[in-house]
C-alpha cells in the first residue's frame, strides 16, 4: 500500500509539473510578438506608430524590415511572419497567382501614389528623342508606370492599357523613349543615369522625393492601387489580426499619416 501511494504521489506531482509547463508554455505564446513584414521607408515609418499604438491595446508588435517586394510575401507564406504590410492589392494577387502563395488581404493600409520625376527636364515636352525612361520590372508596377506614362502622353497602350499592360502593348511612342526595366528599390538611385523615371513613393521619400513637390507628373488620387495588410488565408478570421487592422484603421493613425507626410501618402481607409 505504501509503494502504492509513493507512486501516486509521483504521478500526481508529475502532473502538475505538466501542467504548470503547459500553463507557461501557452502564456510564452500568448506574450510571443506578432512579427509584421514592411518595405523600409514609409511603411516601416508607419507601422512603427502603429506598433505604439498597439502596444497601448495590448499588441507585441516585432516590425521585419525587407528591401524588396518579394521576399515578405515568401515570408509570410512560410509562417514566418504572421503578417505584411507593403503591397496594392493588384501586385498581391499577381503574386498570388504566380508563386501559388495561400496569402491574402484583410484591409486598406495606404495609397502611396506613383509619380514621374527627372532631374534634367520640368515638363515632360521637353524630353528629346531617345530619352531613357526608367520603370519598375516587376509586372503590376511595371504595369502602373506604363499607364502613367500613357497619362503624360509619352506613349498609348493597347486598348487603352491597364495593371497587366507590358511594354510589348505600347502602340505608339512619338518620342521613341528607350524604356529600361529595373528593380523599383533601385530607380530612385538611378536618376541621373536615365532621363525619366517612374518611381514608387515607398522609395521616392527615402531618396528625398516628395511626389507633390519634386515630381513631374503624379498618379490621380483615385488610383486602384491602395495598399493593403496580408495574413496567411487561414488567418483571415484572426481576431489578433483584426484588432491590428482596427488599430491601423484609426484616427490617430490617420492622423499621424496626414500629419507626418503631408499629402505624399494617403489613408487609404
Amino acid at each position: 500500500m505504501k509503494r502504492i501511494l509513493v507512486g501516486l504521489l509521483a504521478i500526481a506531482s508529475l502532473v502538475l509539473l505538466l501542467a504548470g509547463c503547459g500553463k507557461e508554455d501557452a502564456k510564452q505564446a500568448a506574450d510571443a510578438p506578432i512579427k509584421v513584414g514592411v518595405t523600409a521607408g514609409p511603411h516601416a515609418k508607419v507601422m512603427e506608430f502603429v506598433k505604439q499604438e498597439a502596444a497601448k491595446q495590448g499588441l507585441n508588435i516585432e516590425i521585419v524590415e525587407f528591401s524588396d517586394y518579394i521576399q515578405p510575401n515568401i515570408a509570410l507564406d512560410q509562417k514566418e511572419l504572421q503578417v505584411n504590410s507593403f503591397q496594392h492589392q493588384p501586385f498581391l494577387d499577381n503574386t498570388v497567382k504566380d508563386k501559388g502563395l495561400k496569402i491574402q488581404s484583410i484591409g486598406k493600409t495606404i495609397l502611396l501614389p506613383m509619380a514621374i520625376y527627372s532631374n534634367k527636364y520640368k515638363d515632360l515636352k521637353d524630353v528629346p528623342n531617345g530619352a531613357t525612361v526608367a520603370i519598375p520590372n516587376d509586372p503590376t508596377n511595371g504595369g502602373r508606370a506604363l499607364l502613367l506614362l500613357q497619362q503624360a502622353g509619352l506613349i498609348t497602350l493597347k486598348d487603352g492599357g491597364n495593371v497587366k499592360s507590358s511594354v510589348a502593348d505600347i502602340t505608339s511612342n512619338p518620342k521613341n523613349i528607350d524604356i529600361r526595366e529595373l528593380e523599383a528599390a533601385q530607380i530612385a538611385r538611378s536618376l541621373n543615369d536615365v532621363d525619366v523615371a517612374a518611381v514608387n513613393t515607398n522609395y521616392a521619400i527615402p531618396a528625398g522625393l516628395n511626389p507633390q513637390k519634386d515630381a513631374v507628373v503624379v498618379e490621380s488620387t483615385d488610383s486602384p492601387y491602395a495598399n493593403v495588410m496580408a495574413v496567411r488565408t487561414e488567418d483571415v478570421d484572426n481576431e489578433t489580426y483584426k484588432k491590428l487592422l482596427s488599430i491601423y484603421q484609426s484616427e490617430p493613425v490617420r492622423k499621424f499619416i496626414q500629419d507626418e507626410f503631408k499629402g505624399s501618402i494617403i489613408p487609404a481607409f
